[in-house]
């Protein structure tokens, strides 16, 4: 990132870490490699998809083992052939869903130079995806506030996806569309926090009054793109 109006943009090694991946969202020590046998992978997934249904349901501490063999209508036995406790087959219900629930980032529509169009398209398909992955994300916060192993990767992961847009900012900046004035980094763990933390209020709390989902996508766009001053040209390009 060449912005170098602000200290500490033109550090190139820095750079290079806010294009890294994304780390799992599942620890490495509570995964384990999948059967050899059709027969096995068939019934390690039907226990993950029934575990996905006890956990959404009941939560993760009031979850059973018992309910998920019921779930998955084997028996107790069956389930510790794959996985040795509720932790592990919960790290492997997100393993399975944590390509669905990446956040895009700001890189998509490819094919535009419209940065309203790439902010918006962004949102849409982070907000699609958090929708339909809502229960899970509540599961995830409730796992995390007790056990520091998905506390830390849920931070890791949302560090990454942060940097992203992070040098996203920057590349706008360095085009003359986004405030020059802004330190790329700080903006985006604002913005990026805006969008998550109101993702988890509306979309998976419902702690809220109903949002019309076209509003939600609107609204924090726009905001996002006022909070960067993106010309307003580029603002009603897609309006």
């Amino acid at each position: 990132m060449n912005s170098a109006s602000h200290s500490g943009r033109g550090d190139a090694g820095r750079d290079a870490d806010w294009d890294g991946p994304a780390p799992s969202m599942a620890p490495a020590d509570l995964l384990h490699d999948p059967p050899v046998t059709q027969r096995g992978a068939r019934r390690r997934a039907e226990l993950i998809a029934a575990a996905r249904v006890v956990f959404e349901r009941s939560g993760f501490l009031d979850s059973k083992l018992t309910d998920i063999t019921r779930e998955a209508k084997c028996s107790t036995g069956s389930f510790y052939t794959y996985f040795n406790n509720k932790e592990e087959v919960f790290a492997a219900v997100l393993q399975e869903a944590q390509e669905d629930m990446l956040h895009p980032g700001m890189g998509r529509a490819a094919g535009t130079d419209d940065p309203y169009a790439v902010l918006e398209a962004s949102n849409r398909a982070y907000l699609e995806a958090y929708r339909r992955n809502a229960r899970l994300m509540v599961l995830l916060e409730q796992v995390a506030s007790i056990d520091p192993r998905f506390r830390e990767l849920r931070r890791r992961r949302g560090e990454t996806f942060i940097r992203r847009n992070a040098r996203s900012i920057a590349e706008l900046q360095k085009r003359g569309i986004a405030d020059p004035e802004l330190d790329p980094m700080l903006a985006s763990r604002a913005l990026s926090g805006m969008v998550s933390r109101l993702a988890y209020s509306t979309l998976a709390l419902g702690d809220a009054e109903p949002v019309d989902f076209g509003v939600l996508v609107t609204t924090l766009t726009r905001l996002w793109a006022n909070a960067l001053r993106i010309p307003e040209r580029a603002a009603t390009a897609t309006t």
